[in-house]
């Protein structure tokens, strides 16, 4: 038997046959890939298998910033306990040397401005003008508060209105009524009769006519106003309206701040006190409407300006004997009566009278009967304001 022939490599150029590997130590032909690199033991990473660009190597982990070296900066910035940035910014000092982490110089800086900070809330507090700062800042963050729309407030809430005289008002501030105030909310109302803008002409028309009524029914005790105390209203601009505003709010104040809430309506009033002036106020409204031309130019005018007080006087007799009234008002209330009596007939006679002549003639004895203060006996005895106001023009209320 011929012996075996050990197998040749093959010749250059040529490929292993099939199913061979190069033997140990050789490399495969060019274009071949090399073997799988082996394994190592479990729980060791893999190895390496040589590539083109070399084995992976996995890149260092990145360098955080230290958050307290953050928050030291920021209340250093903000001047907010300045104590707490310095605190801060030396804790992170030593988490940053122990950790590798960055924000060294937001820590460092975080410390110079607290330390600023805190030398000056010293000064501040040696010298008092802190305590002033905190209480100024305080006012202001209370009046902030307090500023709201007109529209907003409530029936019976009071205000200091600061436009000082602007065309409009951009909000108003809402004050106890004891404290000095500019005005008071006597009610509020939404118009609904326009689909567009209806000028600022219209809507002061409605405000003046709803607010003199909400008025009226807010401050019943008259004798209580001052002689400047007036209806006041606030409506929306036009740009508001397009917004979306429709209420207009009512008010009563004067040229200057009072003090005091003028509200005297059912809400405030003794059934008694509510009676009497829902029956004398109706002749103090009538007798204000008196026509400004003289009898010889108006003499219709006149007539009718006097039968209507006389309808008011005749309703007031009324509604005020059919009550029984309280012991301490009988009296006061018996002479009032007679007054109106008297009132009555005498208005009549200017009601119907037939020329200017006779019209002046029972003028001044109808004004007597009818004397400025007439009722304060009544009003006293229903601890009302027994003291006329001072109205300008030459004749007084009922």
């Amino acid at each position: 038997m011929e012996p075996t022939q050990p197998p040749q490599p093959p010749e250059p150029g040529t490929s292993a046959a099939p199913g061979a590997y190069p033997t140990p130590g050789t490399h495969a032909a060019p274009g071949a890939y090399a073997a799988p690199g082996p394994y190592t033991s479990p729980g060791m990473p893999y190895a390496g298998v040589p590539g083109p660009y070399g084995p992976y190597v996995p890149p260092p982990p990145a360098i955080t910033t230290n958050g307290l070296a953050i928050g030291s900066l920021v209340s250093g910035i903000v001047c907010c306990l300045p104590p707490l940035g310095l605190v801060l910014g030396i804790f992170s000092l030593r988490q940053i040397k122990k950790r590798g982490q960055g924000g060294k110089g937001l820590a460092v800086a975080g410390i110079v401005l607290s330390s600023i900070s805190t030398l000056l809330v010293l000064v501040g507090l040696i010298s008092g003008q802190l305590q002033v700062a905190v209480r100024e800042f305080g006012e202001g963050m209370r009046e902030a508060a307090s500023a709201r729309s007109p529209v907003e407030l409530r029936t019976g809430e009071c205000f200091v209105d600061d436009s000082s005289g602007d065309r409009y008002t951009r909000g108003v501030r809402v004050v106890d009524c004891a404290e000095s105030h500019d005005g008071e909310i006597t009610g509020r109302f939404e118009v609904t009769a326009f689909d567009r803008w209806p000028g600022e002409k219209e809507l002061e028309r409605i405000g003046e006519e709803r607010c003199d009524a909400m008025a009226a029914a807010y401050a019943m005790d008259t004798w209580s106003l001052d002689a400047d105390v007036m209806s006041l209203y606030y409506f929306p601009d036009r740009a508001s309206w397009r917004g979306g505003e429709r209420r207009i709010a009512c008010g009563l104040g004067g040229e200057r701040r009072t003090k005091g809430s003028l509200r005297s309506d059912r809400t405030t009033l003794t059934p008694d006190q509510l009676a009497f002036l829902t029956q004398v106020n109706p002749v103090e409204d009538a007798v204000y409407q008196e026509p400004e031309d003289d009898p010889e130019d108006d003499l219709e005018a006149n007539r009718a300006w006097a039968a209507d007080v006389r309808a008011a006087v005749d309703s007031a007799r009324s509604g005020l004997k059919d009550r029984v009234w309280e012991k301490e008002a009988r009296a006061p209330m018996g002479a009032y009566l007679a007054t109106l009596d008297a009132a009555s007939k005498q208005w009549a006679k200017l009601a119907e009278a037939k020329n200017a002549g006779t019209f002046w003639k029972e003028y001044d004895r109808a004004w007597e009967l009818l004397p400025e203060g007439g009722s304060a006996g009544v009003r006293k005895a229903l601890d009302l304001t027994d003291t006329p106001p001072a109205v300008p023009g030459e004749h007084g209320s009922a």
